[in-house]
């Protein structure tokens, strides 16, 4: 397996865990920086939350985003000599790390960016009125029609959020819709598992953040990216700056086409596929959406320091 044939992925929430980033951390000054930096950018105790903190802590929307990208970024710029990729991606909030790993944007605009993405939606979640769940067991044309119908019955907006796998789908909207949704599931013998937020998101109702992320993302210069972001917005790779804020602009509203996104990396080249970050849902993701394939691929998950020591390409 060549280093031209790789990817690197980079994980979104949900893949927060305690602890995470502090030995690469407490060996590397550089990674210690960049949590130093993430803190007084975000202005939160960042290092106190996910070192030393309790568990509902570390859900906070607000925290979780700029801290979770330190962790990935640090992964990324500690191996970065041993990466070559053909390309890089991200899910949902992973796509900003994509973008600093591919230096689209520097390090520090990508961690305001994260934060301002993460007041955003935890504002949207303190006006309540909207709900996710995941999708389990189900085709997709069952929850295509499942979204139909509580959408019918309900009279709301609803829709699929994330394509994650042929098996996972996270749908959003209107509350009384989510709702619907999670009643009309043991219809169509699946399950659907109402998440803990009170927003919307990936869904039309993040309108209004998406316009004031796109303010302050325009602050930013722009640059030609070093290989290819693949994005989950279009599932294609785009190499054009202005392309990529483009669909960064829509990321907030659109789904996340992760199965579409990891085919098109498969069918450009890449034969393994590198996450950077805990607890590895999307190596076990990517494994799910290929497999079948003709041709062998091989999935790796470097969640910390350690597995960062015995990493080689």
């Amino acid at each position: 397996m060549t280093a031209q044939a790789h990817v690197v992925l980079f994980p979104g929430q949900g893949s927060q865990e305690k602890g995470m980033g502090r030995p690469l951390a407490e060996s590397w000054s550089d990674a210690m920086e960049l949590w130093q930096r993430a803190e007084k950018i975000s202005g939160l105790a960042l290092r106190e939350i996910y070192w030393d903190g309790d568990e509902k802590d570390m859900v906070d929307t607000r925290a979780l985003q700029p801290a979770l990208t330190v962790v990935s970024l640090g992964l990324w710029y500690h191996l970065k000599s041993k990466l070559n990729p053909l390309g890089v991606s991200g899910h949902s909030l992973g796509e900003f790390a994509a973008l600093a790993a591919a230096n689209v944007l520097e390090p520090d605009a990508v961690l305001e960016l994260v934060s301002v993405r993460g007041q955003l939606m935890a504002d949207a979640e303190s006006r309540g009125g909207g709900g996710m769940a995941a999708v389990l067991k189900l085709s997709l044309e069952q929850v295509e029609a499942l979204v139909d119908e509580a959408a019918s019955a309900s009279d709301a907006m609803l829709k699929i959020a994330n394509f994650n796998s042929p098996a996972q789908f996270v749908i959003s909207g209107e509350k009384k819709a989510v709702d619907e949704a999670v009643s009309l599931a043991k219809k169509y013998k699946g399950r659907a598992i109402p998440l803990a937020v009170s927003g919307a998101f990936h869904s039309p109702l993040m309108d209004d953040a998406a316009r004031e992320l796109e303010k302050v993302m325009t602050r930013y210069d722009w640059r030609d990216p070093a290989f290819p972001v693949y994005s989950c917005v279009s599932a294609t790779a785009a190499s054009d700056p202005a392309t990529l804020r483009e669909l960064m602009t829509r990321q907030m509203t659109s789904s996340v086409r992760f199965i579409e996104t990891v085919a098109a990396m498969y069918d450009d080249g890449a034969r393994r596929f590198i996450e950077l970050g805990p607890k590895g849902v999307l190596t076990k993701l990517a494994a799910a959406n290929l497999k079948g394939r003709n041709d062998e691929f091989e999935t790796v998950n470097i969640a910390n320091a350690e597995a960062a020591a015995a990493f080689s390409n």
